[in-house]
């Protein structure tokens, strides 16, 4: 289950609050609290968010 804070990280990302080395080093904090299918989620999200 995706939490909050996690939800709060992807909607930075999404708005690029982040850059790609911090966004990799917050999903490392929380990765093995979550699923492989939200794993799955996630790096969709951020392959779109940093491919330009």
């Amino acid at each position: 289950m995706i939490t909050r804070e996690v939800r709060e990280w992807i909607q930075k990302v999404e708005r690029r609050q982040y850059s790609y080395d911090d966004a990799m080093y917050e999903l490392m904090r929380f990765s093995s609290l979550l699923t492989r299918e939200e794993m799955k989620m996630i790096k969709a999200k951020l392959e779109d968010s940093y491919k330009n």
